[in-house]
């Protein structure tokens, strides 16, 4: 049996890349930020945080919360013609109007 090399994070040297002015300490704003049930939001990953990420292929998705889940907020997301709940750290979230 062959082993799988890589993991989660494979494939993703430039897609979760920091802009070098994005760099350095993490906001305490951004990451302690609240969402209403209802809400849209975009999923844009912080590659220092690894706490509630998401598969990249979900990356720069947009998605409605649905609700809380300790620190965390399920996300409602299409992919293709399916519906899916991911569950997602707030300091991976933006709000969208």
């Amino acid at each position: 049996m062959t082993k799988r090399t890589g993991g989660q994070r494979r494939k993703t040297r430039y897609k979760f890349q920091k802009l070098s002015s994005e760099r350095g300490k993490i906001s305490i704003q951004k990451y302690l930020q609240t969402f209403n049930i209802g809400d849209r939001v975009l999923l844009k990953l912080d590659p220092s945080v690894h706490k509630g990420m998401y598969f990249r292929r979900y990356h720069g998705k947009i998605g409605v919360v649905k609700g809380k889940r300790g620190m965390c907020y399920e996300t409602l997301i299409k992919d293709n013609n399916k519906e899916k709940l991911l569950i997602i750290h707030p300091i991976h979230l933006t709000k969208r109007s």
